[in-house]
């Protein structure tokens, strides 16, 4: 298995595989009420079973070109992830998304994660179009939209029932032309990081 540093600080991306179904179970119990406010995952993942089979879909849809999920360790511990909900390859567009767990918030990790998939997704992929959506009271996933240069392009007033209540969802998006421009102007002698 391969994995992707990200940064200087024991911070790493790799694939979520059905076999590593106990860390990632772990990993939901330590953050369950906090990733649950805003992401479903959770109440898939109620016991080693269900975190089987959720990460088996994953493995399912990446052998399908339908999607794909990707943890974030920290000093080797499984803290969140980032993954793509959604593929289409023929229409050259994606979703994607993230979870963490409390412990490792503030760090930037999702947005450093989200960098390297998108980075995928648009120069390996050649996708054009890549979308994050997310709810109106999630300001965290908010701000990495912001801070990859996405647009918000709208709102879908109340579209998303989620544990009973509705929620509005924002629709952020980056097309390759603007990724690759924000890629290039990151990489200039004296850029910041993206």
């Amino acid at each position: 298995m391969y994995t992707v540093s990200l940064g200087d600080d024991g911070a790493e991306l790799g694939p979520l595989e059905p076999w590593q179904a106990e860390e990632f179970l772990a990993h939901i119990e330590r953050g369950r009420e906090h990733i649950g406010r805003h992401v479903g995952l959770p109440d898939l993942v109620r016991d080693l079973a269900g975190a089987r089979a959720h990460l088996q879909r994953y493995a399912d849809k990446a052998a399908a070109d339908t999607g794909r999920m990707y943890g974030i360790r920290l000093d080797g511990t499984l803290v969140g992830g980032v993954l793509f909900p959604v593929i289409d390859a023929a229409q050259g567009t994606c979703e994607a998304g993230c979870w963490l767990e409390p412990a490792a918030t503030g760090r930037g990790l999702v947005t450093r994660a989200a960098t390297v998939i998108i980075d995928w997704a648009v120069r390996t992929r050649g996708f054009h179009r890549v979308e994050w959506q997310v709810s109106s009271a999630n300001a965290p996933s908010i701000a990495v939209a912001r801070r990859l240069g996405m647009t918000r392009e709208g709102v879908l007033r109340q579209s998303h029932l989620y544990r009973g209540e509705r929620q509005d969802i924002e629709v952020w998006s980056v097309l390759a032309p603007e990724w690759r421009a924000r890629r290039a102007r990151a990489a200039e002698p004296g850029a910041g990081r993206v």
